[in-house]
């Protein structure tokens, strides 16, 4: 089975990353999609909680430390066509996993047999979280309408162009072009990402070519959570052309989460509520997530005029 990976991030922590990629993963398994989660919020992992899952026994812990396959570490959820790997790993130093471990991972992440993998980034721009993100066949960044939660957004993906950048020209040892053109970018004019890869695809056909490939699969997917009424929804189309005008990619704004006064309400007095009925009615699965949804999954994004 060709699994379709999913990876939720966007930089600044507090956005709602996790609960909306619970919800995500609920909704396709209710649709009877087999979905596989993982928690890659090392240092940070809630996805469990959030599913009501108490003091999980197998955790990434056991894959990076104790070497143990990672079809081996995944649990059952208790909703159905739902399973989960459990990011908590306790003491272990996320920042130290090797480049080896890295690969290993990703080559295991790839082998899990389910349609739908979503993988909850943890906060932040470190090379892991990022590369995790490149990993993905839909990048999905979640933010919410407020100026700083917005930078973090545009700097993490733009992190995640200029790493994607590097690596293909790395590979084919033209690193140091693009290091040249960027160490003297006032001399050539380079304002911006788009005008940086403007310069380097006129260089030569072959960095145009690769650039050109590169980027063919490179779009962002935004969810814009905590919408209070619709002047924070037209954020998330301002967001949009924000990427497109200054970093030259492929943007779809997919969809919004209203902000539910009710939701830590729900969430904290249900905690000794552990069955699947509980789990299923969360209040975030609503008309929202089902549009939210269905533009992830063919590939179709909000109407500026009929959001």
């Amino acid at each position: 089975m060709k699994s379709e990976i999913w990876a939720i991030g966007g930089g600044k922590g507090g956005t709602g990353k996790s609960i909306i990629t619970t919800t995500l993963g609920i909704y396709l398994a209710k649709q009877g999609k087999k979905v596989s989660l993982i928690d890659a919020d090392l240092g940070g992992a809630n996805l469990h909680s959030f599913l009501r899952i108490k003091k999980p026994k197998k955790s990434l812990t056991d894959f990076f430390e104790k070497k143990s396959p990672l079809k081996e570490i995944i649990i059952k959820t208790g909703v159905p066509n739902l399973q989960l790997i459990v990011g908590d790993i306790n003491t272990f130093n996320p920042t130290s996993i090797k480049y080896t471990q890295k690969l290993k991972f990703f080559r295991h992440i790839i082998s899990i047999n389910s349609e739908f993998i979503l993988i909850d980034l943890g906060a932040g721009t470190h090379l892991n979280t990022i590369d995790s993100f490149l990993l993905a066949d839909k990048k999905i960044v979640v933010t919410v309408p407020e100026i700083t939660s917005i930078e973090n957004l545009y700097n993490f993906i733009k992190k995640a162009l200029f790493r994607k950048i590097n690596r293909i020209l790395r590979d084919h040892q033209l690193k140091d072009v693009a290091r040249n053109a960027w160490k003297n970018r006032n001399v050539n004019e380079i304002k911006d990402i788009k005008t940086f890869l403007y310069y380097l695809k006129k260089s030569s056909n072959q960095i145009k070519n690769l650039i050109d490939k590169e980027l063919e699969n490179f779009k962002i997917d935004i969810i814009l959570n905590q919408v209070r009424n619709p002047n924070d929804i037209e954020i998330g189309f301002s967001i949009k052309s924000l990427l497109i005008k200054y970093l030259g990619i492929d943007v779809n704004f997919s969809g919004y989460i209203k902000y539910i006064d009710s939701f830590w309400d729900y969430y904290n007095g249900s905690q000794t509520h552990t069955s699947n009925e509980n789990v299923l009615c969360t209040p975030l699965l609503n008309k929202d997530t089902h549009g939210l949804v269905n533009n992830l999954v063919e590939d179709k994004q909000l109407n500026l005029f009929n959001p």
